[in-house]
């Protein structure tokens, strides 16, 4: 059997500030819109790399939800999960950078249609032909979606499969109540843990702010696989037998939006596609500096071809 790597959340468009610190309090221009989501890059990244990939996501009849659909459906995403919603339209996102690192978010999300996204828009049977299912923490912003991830959860399980977890941590929906509830019953279920190291210290159960503390704390409570993202420092992997660090390529910033997704996507395709840690780390680097390297959210998904050649 194929292997099918699945994923559900936001599915937007992105409109970026020209000007760095332009801030949304005055007039400015925009790039935009284009394709984004967390979950959406993910999923356009596997499907990049050759692998089956499923999105689960609501849009709404608009053309920024045609825009989107067409996109994945071009670049290899199995597009069946998708709902069109006739009465919501598709979210959106307004991004102005402070820096290469900082970013300021204008979100319209819980009141579009990927805001409706509940587990019934889950097709059970689609979900029974995944081995393995992605969850991002910025998707887990209302209780209609929390229900739908833990329906994926259960069904995955169920079949043997394994489970994924990026925290993707988004200061503006820190305040969301059942966010921060979900990931206690989330990590229960993770197989890989993917955080950054910026992330790190909201996991740290004992309050401890030591990274190998936190590592260990987390190991101990069940997941298999955590890898720690560094950015332009690499990536670092810990289990309860091995550990790995690698570093990064280092390339010119032009928007610093969708690497992690394409990271996580590259690594967790590649290790259960067979790939040992280290190379299966490396490859995820390079695929994180390509998605840096252009600007658009979902405009540095990158083929294995494409990976290797930057690795030279």
């Amino acid at each position: 059997m194929k292997m099918t790597i699945a994923t559900l959340g936001e599915l937007l468009v992105e409109f970026l500030a020209k000007k760095e610190n332009q801030g949304f309090s005055s007039p400015g221009e925009f790039w935009g819109p284009y394709p984004s989501g967390a979950p959406a890059i993910f999923a356009d990244q596997v499907a990049k790399l050759g692998f089956q990939s499923l999105l689960f996501s609501c849009v709404g009849n608009d053309a920024f939800g045609e825009m989107n659909i067409a996109r994945l459906r071009r670049d290899g995403v199995n597009v069946k999960g998708i709902s069109v919603l006739p009465h919501a339209t598709t979210g959106s996102a307004f991004v102005s950078y402070r820096s290469q690192a900082q970013r300021d978010f204008i979100f319209n999300l819980p009141n579009s249609a990927c805001g409706l996204l509940s587990a019934e828009h889950l097709d059970g049977k689609l979900l029974g032909q995944c081995n393995h299912f992605h969850i991002m923490g910025s998707s887990l912003f209302s209780f209609r979606l929390i229900d739908a991830v833990r329906k994926a959860i259960s069904i995955v399980k169920e079949n043997g499969g394994t489970i994924s977890f990026d925290p993707n941590i988004r200061k503006e929906m820190l305040n969301i109540r059942e966010m921060s509830q979900a990931f206690e019953y989330i990590l229960d279920y993770t197989d890989f843990f993917l955080p950054s190291d910026g992330e790190l210290d909201y996991f740290g159960l004992s309050k401890s702010r030591d990274e190998l503390q936190i590592v260990e704390n987390l190991l101990a409570r069940g997941i298999k696989h955590i890898v720690i993202k560094r950015g332009p420092r690499g990536a670092s992997y810990y289990s309860t037998q091995e550990q790995h660090h690698v570093t990064g390529y280092p390339v010119d910033v032009v928007d610093p939006t969708g690497a992690g997704d394409c990271f996580g996507a590259t690594f967790v395709s590649l290790f259960l596609a067979g790939y040992s840690i280290p190379d299966a780390l490396a490859h995820a680097n390079a695929a994180g500096s390509l998605a840096i390297s252009t600007r658009g959210p979902m405009e540095g998904t990158s083929t294995l071809a494409q990976i290797k050649a930057l690795m030279g």
